[in-house]
């Protein structure tokens, strides 16, 4: 029998890990950006100052809140969070837009925040609720696909547009995730992968840096002072850390060698300082922590948490699956970050908040 007890001791057990999750990435955060932020503001610990800061403790803020409020709360205002969120993302070509790396993706408020990153939290809520209210309407067309096109469509446009491919791709695999579970047809499911293809091929087409990605990808060693430069380099550091690793703060890759160490390539310093065998203790980690997040949706009989913790899984999964291959030469280079690990105050805030509605549900489990 699953008592009061054994729930728990399985939510303390889920919050032990999700906070290991977060400090192990402070701590690689601390040694990857080190470098970077000594060079390019005086001070070692700048990029860590502003995750804590601007990440950790407005993520803690929220998760808190949200692992306190009944999670059948966010049913009710998942409609205005979504509205929100679009008014944000139109926000980011305004004047108070900021460009960064080609893209447009940030606003300034006295403080940086990134809307893309907020929407994969609110569109997972709307979804999870919109169809848990109308499950009998999933397979159809008119009531279940089309308006799940629009929706999606809507906000999957905005972020094309700044242009972030990487964080689209994300949304996308986060609303294809939620719908599955929901009971959708596979037909349907057909037709969105065959646009989703379409999409990515335009994308692709439009802009010669990807793909360019994709013939290195499938080139490997190809032009290694240009675009085959970032893949080396990580597959460098990668290799050189072994099975020992060179030991926490050695990184060499670190000194300017690697780009982005901070933000998408810091696995690559994290494989390099830790070695293999941490490498993959971590990633263990993270799968055990997807396997629980997929046990609680499993097994809860309400819709709207079954539908949110599978979504959840396949955004924290699926990000951190695509994120560690492309360093590791898996698939191209998609600038998407890992979880709990890359430099983004608006992205551990909003995986954190995420991770307060999983315990929320957890805490509800019985």
């Amino acid at each position: 029998m699953f008592t009061r007890k054994s729930a728990t001791q399985s939510t303390t057990s889920l919050i032990a890990i999700i906070f290991i999750l977060v400090v192990f990435g402070l701590v690689m955060l601390a040694s990857a950006s080190s470098v970077v932020s000594y060079a390019s503001f005086n001070d070692s610990y700048h990029f860590l100052k502003h995750q804590f800061l601007y990440g950790f403790l407005p993520g803690l803020f929220f998760f808190l809140l949200c692992s306190r409020i009944n999670y059948k709360v966010w049913k009710k205002y998942s409609f205005w969070l979504l509205l929100g969120t679009i008014i944000l993302l139109i926000l980011v070509f305004t004047g108070i837009g900021v460009q960064y790396h080609g893209a447009r993706s940030w606003i300034n408020l006295g403080f940086s925040l990134q809307p893309s990153e907020i929407a994969k939290l609110t569109l997972l809520i709307y979804l999870s609720a919109w169809f848990a209210k109308s499950k009998e309407h999933v397979k159809s067309l008119s009531h279940g696909l089309i308006p799940f096109m629009i929706f999606l469509g809507i906000i999957a446009g905005l972020i094309a547009l700044q242009p972030d491919t990487g964080t689209l791709s994300i949304i996308i695999m986060i609303a294809l995730g939620v719908y599955f579970v929901a009971g959708a047809r596979i037909s349907h499911l057909a037709i969105l992968v065959i646009v989703g293809l379409v999409l990515f091929s335009f994308l692709v087409l439009t802009a010669p840096y990807r793909m360019e990605r994709i013939k290195i990808f499938l080139k490997p060693g190809k032009d290694p002072q240009d675009m085959g430069y970032h893949i080396d380099q990580s597959l460098i550091a990668i290799g050189s850390g072994g099975l020992f690793g060179l030991g926490f703060g050695h990184s060499r890759q670190k000194f300017e060698y690697l780009p982005e160490v901070a933000g998408d390539s810091i696995f690559a310093i994290m494989a390099e300082e830790l070695g293999f065998i941490l490498s993959v203790m971590f990633i263990i980690l993270l799968v055990y922590f997807i396997i629980r997040i997929l046990r609680i949706s499993q097994h809860n009989p309400d819709n709207f948490a079954k539908f949110f913790t599978a979504g959840l899984a396949v955004w924290i999964g699926g990000q951190a699956l695509i994120n560690i291959s492309a360093m590791a030469g898996l698939l191209p280079l998609t600038g998407i970050p890992l979880p709990f690990v890359s430099y983004g105050g608006t992205a551990l805030m909003t995986v954190m908040a995420g991770c307060g509605i999983l315990v929320n549900i957890s805490r509800g489990e019985r």
